[in-house]
C-alpha cells in the first residue's frame, strides 16, 4: 500500500485578507484625514495673512493722513487676493491727549464681524517721533532713564540726562530734536 504522502500549501484564508483590507483601509483613513487637516489649516492661515495684511494697510493709511481720524467706528470692503475683505476701524482717545488709538479689525466680506480673522491696534498722535527725529522726551512725567524706572524728568530750565547739557523748557510737552543734529553749545 501506498502511503498518502500529501503536501499541504500554505496561503491566506479569506478571513486573514479581510483583516488585513481593513487595517489598511482605518491606516488609510487616518491619513487622508491628517493630510485634509493640515490642507484647512494652510487655507486658514493664508487667509489670515491676507486679513492681517489688509489691517496694515487701512491703519497705515490712517497714520498717513495729515489730520487725526475722528473718534468713531467706520467700515467699508476692499478687495485682496482676488477675495472681498471687510474692515472696521474704531478710533479711541487715550490718556494723553494729543495721540488717538486705531483698532482695525478683518473679515471677510459677508461674515459676521465677530469673527475677525485679524486685528490690529496702532497710535496716531503727536506723540509719536517724526521721521528724522529722535524719540519722544517726556517731560514733566515719569520716565525710564539712567535713575530707572519712575525716575522724575529734570524741572525746568535743568539740563536732561538723556540730552546733557540741553535745559528743558517744554513746561511738560515733548520735546524732540533732529537726530545727530549739534546744539547751540556744541557749534559754538
Amino acid at each position: 500500500m501506498r502511503a498518502n504522502n500529501r503536501t499541504f500549501e500554505r496561503g491566506f484564508t479569506l478571513i486573514e485578507v479581510l483583516a488585513a483590507l481593513v487595517i489598511i483601509a482605518l491606516g488609510m483613513m487616518g491619513v487622508i484625514e491628517a493630510i485634509s487637516q493640515t490642507a484647512s489649516n494652510s487655507t486658514r492661515m493664508r487667509d489670515r495673512t491676507i486679513a492681517h495684511w489688509v489691517a496694515m494697510n487701512r491703519l497705515t493709511a490712517a497714520r498717513l493722513e495729515t489730520r487725526a481720524p475722528d473718534i468713531a467706528k467706520t467700515s467699508d470692503e476692499v478687495e485682496m487676493a482676488g477675495r472681498r475683505w471687510r474692515w472696521t476701524m474704531e478710533v479711541t482717545e487715550t490718556p494723553v491727549e494729543t495721540m488717538r488709538r486705531i483698532d482695525v479689525r478683518v473679515s471677510e466680506a459677508g461674515t459676521d464681524d465677530d469673527r475677525a480673522l485679524a486685528t490690529v491696534s496702532g497710535f496716531y498722535g503727536t506723540a509719536i517721533a517724526a521721521a528724522g527725529m529722535t524719540a519722544p522726551i517726556w517731560t514733566g512725567a515719569p520716565i525710564a532713564g539712567p535713575g530707572g524706572p519712575g525716575t522724575e524728568s529734570p524741572p525746568q530750565g535743568e539740563p536732561s540726562r538723556d540730552r546733557p547739557g540741553r535745559p528743558d523748557t517744554s513746561g511738560g510737552e515733548i520735546v524732540d530734536a533732529p537726530v545727530n543734529q549739534p546744539t547751540q553749545e556744541e557749534t559754538q
